[in-house]
Parts: C-alpha cells; structure tokens; sequence
C-alpha cells in the first residue's frame, strides 16, 4: 500500500458533501430555515450554507451539537469511519505521492515514537475507530484531552511522514 494521498483527498470531498446534505434535509426536516439553525447554533448563516454545499464541514464536536439541535443522533450527520479518514488525510503531506513506501511501515517506524498513553489513544482511535468519548473512557480522562493528545499525535505524524517521504 502506498501513501494514498488522492484518496485520501477524494474522501474527505466526498464526505463534505455526504454532510451537508444531510445537515440540509434533516433542516429541511424540522422546518427549519438556514437563518433559524443558525440562531440555534450560535453561528453565522453563511457558515451553515457553507456545511450544506461542502465548503466546510463540521467537526466532530459541531456535528453534535447540529444532532442535538435538530433533535438526532450524530451518526445521522457524520461518518465516524469518514471523519477518522480526514483526520488522516491532514497528515498526508501534499506533495506525497505513491513512492513505494507502505504507510503500515511508516505507521510502526513512527509510533514507537509517541508515549505509551498517546500511541494507545492513536491505535484506538486509528485502528479500532473508537470515538473520542470511548478512548477517554478506556484511560481516564476526558474526551477534550484525547482530542488534544490525537491532534498532537497527528502533527507529529505529519512532520514524520514529511521527513521521510522527501526525495
């Protein structure tokens, strides 16, 4: 397996627009303009337009508090499975492209690296697709705190991938 970074791209496209058109019809759904989810939301119009035509795409935490407005569950707006494959998409450097080095290779050369609390959290949330909540509650600690220690752990995991993807 190479670095996918085209696939990796077309995902995440693919995954904004899944979004947002189910944040648009589930609006749709509680008779909602796009002005009144706004005002429910604490957000401007133009950012819920911007989630309904894959501009931008809601995180996971934004994602919530859309299903708990609209009176859902989350899984309704946002694909887990999507959302932990743009987590990684942002650490695929730009320019790389299929090269000949396998990413499970890169992976295992890279974690040793991490500590034992964020290198478990990174395998739980990157291999076993537990949620953030989940990860918090296998060690102790808070959701926030595992999204702080995960996005540590990707920044890293970008530098790394960079490093040694490099011509």
């Amino acid at each position: 397996m190479h670095l996918p970074g085209s696939f990796f791209s077309e995902r995440v496209l693919d995954r904004r627009m899944d979004t947002g058109d189910r944040i648009a019809e589930l609006r749709r759904q509680a008779g909602l303009t796009q002005e009144q989810l706004a005002e429910k939301l604490y957000v401007s119009r133009e950012l819920i337009s911007k989630w309904e035509h894959g501009v931008r795409s809601p995180d996971y935490a934004e994602a919530c508090e859309i299903a708990r407005v609209l009176g859902t569950d989350v899984s309704e707006i946002i694909d887990e499975e999507a959302l932990i494959m743009e987590e990684l998409a942002e650490c695929i450097p730009e320019d790389a492209g299929p090269d000949g080095q396998d990413i499970a290779a890169m992976l295992n050369r890279f974690l040793p690296g991490l500590g034992a609390k964020a290198r478990g959290m990174f395998v739980r949330r990157y291999h076993f697709h537990e949620t953030p909540r989940e990860i918090g509650d296998m060690f102790g600690t808070g959701e926030a705190y595992v999204r702080t220690v995960l996005a540590r752990a990707r920044r890293k995991l970008k530098q790394f991938l960079k490093e040694h993807t490099e011509k």
